[in-house]
């Protein structure tokens, strides 16, 4: 497999990746434009405009725009986070070429027809309703906005309802205008791909655009802090959060291998130790994420109102252990089923494109597999131990809480717990 790349003259990125073998690819545009990239009064806006993408250009309408891609058997689809918006299809080999004239023409020529807008603003309403009646969803939205309070990176991808309520076509193309440059543009493509062909084609697509300065993006400070809501819910939906390192901070492996020994899976300390041995919940799983410049460990449960406070503190009490006797065996076996997850995630195009415009976005370049093997490899025992001891000792803390979590024990008494 051969990754290559190519500039063009007006900023915009190309990368490939030719997967032998495979009949299909997936072609993508992302842009570094997601929900950090908002001001207040936008907040949703860049999730508005994703949709707004799929409901006519220039060219076509919203029917023909699916029609374009299912017709030929294909997929298109698109996603909206933090720090990234992306339009993507999944075509056959032959069908390459209009999946990517059909991806550039709704980045590039939306209309935003008045019509649609009042139709879709419609359905993201909805789909903030069903955020808002969906607790293990809302509450990770809380413990966001607790993690960094009156940040772009605290708020809701989706945005408040009042403001999705008055976004205009001019507040649209008003975003398009700031933050979709060429320059902060890349164009992914992996599977049965030319990337000469793609580079001809995106030349001629794109190359007319003009290169436009970008508005600085707010560096994000963790705060922390706590927030609860009580409601007669069946199950207490309990998440914990600290700063983990950023995405070009070397630590993020080992936030990641510990994040993966102390609930990453059914063999985890929490799912052990919380579950089957004490059978205090269903779900229990810890994870970390990271960003440009920050990242944040995660920790959810749900349990009965009656279990929550038995549940929260054996949680810290395993975080807090984790700094004195995490064995070499779990850290071999999360670094096992780091290497898995990547390794058995990249069999897709649609997987390996994602990879191509995340890490071009990062770094610039696309590290070989063997680069990040080998990062995950070098983490040992020692390096985990310490950072779990950074975790116990002293770093801000968020927690959200959503369901009768009245017995639950305080933020403040939870991080004191996890010192001691």
């Amino acid at each position: 497999m051969t990754v290559q790349t190519h500039t063009l003259a007006n900023g915009l990125r190309i990368v490939t990746e030719n997967m032998p073998g495979l009949k299909s690819a997936s072609v993508g545009i992302w842009v570094n434009a997601g929900g950090r990239h908002e001001r207040p009064e936008q907040n949703g806006i860049a999730h508005f405009l994703e949709h707004m993408a799929f409901k006519g250009t220039e060219r076509r309408t919203a029917l023909q725009i699916a029609e374009a891609i299912e017709d030929v058997g294909g997929y298109i689809n698109a996603y909206t986070s933090r720090e990234m918006t992306a339009y993507y299809a999944r075509v056959l080999e032959a069908d390459v070429p209009l999946a990517l004239d059909v991806i550039s023409d709704i980045v590039l020529n939306p209309i935003f027809d008045p019509t649609e807008i009042e139709v879709e603003r419609g359905v993201i309403l909805q789909e903030i309703g069903q955020v808002l009646d969906t607790p293990d969803d809302i509450v990770f939205d809380w413990l966001q906005e607790v993690a960094y309070p009156n940040q772009p990176m605290g708020r809701s991808i989706l945005g408040p309802a009042e403001r999705v309520s008055a976004f205009s076509k001019e507040d649209l193309s008003g975003f398009v205008k700031e933050r979709y440059s060429p320059g902060e543009m890349i164009l992914a493509a992996a599977g049965a791909v030319d990337h000469d062909a793609i580079c001809k084609a995106a030349e001629a697509i794109f190359a007319g655009i003009e290169r436009r300065p970008s508005e600085p993006v707010s560096p994000a400070l963790f705060m922390g802090g706590e927030r609860r809501e009580a409601r007669p819910l069946e199950q207490v939906h309990f998440t914990l959060a600290m700063e983990a390192p950023g995405y070009r901070d070397p630590a993020m492996y080992t936030a990641q291998i510990y994040a993966s020994a102390l609930g990453g899976g059914m063999s985890s300390r929490l799912f052990q130790e919380a579950r089957e041995k004490r059978g205090l919940c269903y779900s229990i799983f810890a994870q970390a994420g990271a960003y440009a410049d920050t990242g944040m460990l995660t920790i959810y449960a749900g349990t009965s109102a009656a279990q929550i406070a038995g549940l929260a503190e054996l949680t810290v009490d395993e975080m807090a252990r984790a700094a004195s006797d995490m064995t070499p065996e779990e850290v071999a076996r999360a670094r096992a089923q780091m290497k898995a997850g990547l390794l058995m995630g990249l069999e897709s195009p649609s997987s390996r494109a994602e990879r191509l415009a995340r890490l071009l976005a990062i770094w610039d370049r696309v590290p070989d597999l063997d680069e990040t093997i080998a990062k995950i490899d070098d983490v040992t025992t020692g390096d985990v131990k310490e950072f779990a001891g950074k975790v116990a000792g002293g770093h801000q803390t968020a927690m959200a809480l959503y369901g009768p979590a009245e017995s639950a024990p305080s933020l403040e008494a939870l991080t004191a717990r996890l010192a001691a």
